[in-house]
This record gives C-alpha cells, structure tokens and sequence, in this order.
C-alpha cells in the first residue's frame, strides 16, 4: 500500500462514521492482503475517540479462505457502542443511511483475567479458564461503505471488520456444560423470520472461536484483558436492516435481545 494511504483511508471511515455519512466507493487503494487491511484497521482504532472494549470475530468466505490465509476476521468494538438494555427494552442501532446495515446473533464471551502477552496458540480447553461469563447477544453490523461485504475480507477488517457495535442480552446460565448445538436460536426482522442457527455452526464453538483470537491479538500486541467482551461469530445469517425496522435475535429459554434500528443523522 502506498505511503499514507491506510491513514487516509481510515482518516475517511473514521469521519463517516462519527458524522453518519455513506461512502460511495472505497476511499483509497484497495488493500491487497489482510496485512493490508489490519494496517489501515490500526490507524482508524488510534484515530477513533475511544478505547477498544472487545472484538468481533467474522469468517472468511471459505471460497477465499486459501486465497487470503485465514479462515477467520476480527473487528474492534469501542466504549460506548456496547449497551445492555433491560430485560423487554430495544437496543439502538444507528445505522449510516446509504451505507451498510446488518443484525447478527451472536454468543459473546466476556473474560474474567488478563491473558498473557506472549502466549500465541490457545486449546480451546485454555481458552475457557479465562472467561467470566458466556451471553447471548447481537452483533450490530455497520459500515459507511454499502458494498464493503461484496469488496471481500481485506476491507471489511479495513472499517473495523463491519462492526457497529455490540447489544449484550441475558448470561448463558451452565455454559460449561452445554453443546454449542445446543445454544439456538432465531432471527426475526418486523416479525418475520430471516434466519435460524446455533452455535454448532461455528468452527470449534464458541470457545473454539476464542482461542483463535487469544492468539490473532497477541501477534498484533493487543492481548485480551480482563472485562473484555468477544462475539464469536453469526449464528443465523447476516440480516440487513434499515431506519425503522426491529430486530429480535430469540435463543428460546434463554432469553431474547431486541434491536431497533434508527437514521444515524438524527441526534
């Protein structure tokens, strides 16, 4: 990538995004590889006006996964962007008209302990001594770029891997005992069902999904630390919204989170 060009690329998401206005074709050089678009990444979180609190996981699409090197993508999630609404309240998605909109269900891992700075392959088995709690959750996928999904892995993790955001619902009550299969779920959009899943449909479960990251953040310097918060990755699909409509992501028993989806531009 030319000299500058990531910064001045994220310079533009970054301003898009905090004043609610679409891109309309990537601002910049493509970037050729992940490297590439993890390096624009880093200069948007240092330009973003607040601290990293989690990350997204996304996968690649398998018929890319060779082409790129990996089979999996992160996103940061920022202070500020995470809500935990009451029980039977909506979350707000503020959504960038002309732009890219999505709900995700999701599990989400919150971690009880700093993990440790050099350590870079993680067991699944590893991995679940340091969580605090499991949840159920919604993903909040948003971009200024409406075609940042057709433009491939490289620059989804260019605009913070696709991510918005973060709605926590209810704690997985006995997480340690249950089969991913077991954690489904459903995706409603103005009451019609747009897709359903479990965690069985991610590779490794949820915990599976958090050892891969343990070991991505700490090759880049970013260890994961205590209270931080990880979606593992969509359950049910990826469901595009726009201002006005509602979300449920329904995990039955469990409980259920509510999204409304609103005009960025409004204050």
């Amino acid at each position: 990538m030319p000299e500058g060009a990531a910064l001045a690329i994220a310079r533009r998401f970054v301003d898009a995004r905090t004043g609610g206005e679409a891109v309309t074709t990537f601002p910049g050089p493509l970037p050729q590889t992940l490297a590439e678009g993890y390096e624009t990444q880093e200069a948007a979180i240092g330009l973003w006006p607040g601290e990293v609190v989690g990350w997204k996981i996304g996968k690649v699409p398998p018929a890319v996964q060779a082409e790129v090197g990996e089979t999996r993508l992160v996103g940061p999630i920022f202070e500020g962007r995470v809500q935990q609404p009451a029980p039977g309240e909506a979350g707000t998605f503020r959504t960038i008209p002309g732009g890219f909109a999505a709900v995700e269900a999701e599990v989400v891992i919150r971690l009880a302990k700093d993990a440790p700075a050099n350590k870079y392959e993680w067991t699944p088995e590893e991995a679940a001594e340091l969580v605090a709690e499991m949840l159920i959750g919604c993903e909040m996928a948003g971009s200024p770029l409406a075609t940042i999904n057709e433009l491939g892995p490289r620059v989804v993790v260019s605009d913070f891997g696709n991510n918005a955001g973060l709605i926590l619902g209810p704690p997985i009550p006995g997480w340690r005992e249950r089969a991913p299969e077991s954690l489904t779920c459903r995706t409603l959009v103005n009451g019609v069902e747009v897709g359903t899943g479990s965690a069985g449909n991610l590779e490794g479960g949820p915990l599976g999904c958090l050892a891969w990251i343990l070991g991505h953040t700490a090759r880049r310097g970013r260890p994961l630390r205590a209270g931080a918060l990880i979606t593992t990755g969509q359950l049910t699909g990826i469901h595009d919204v726009a201002p006005g409509d509602r979300a449920v992501i329904d995990f039955g028993a469990l409980g259920q989170v509510l999204c409304t989806a609103t005009d960025a531009r409004n204050k």
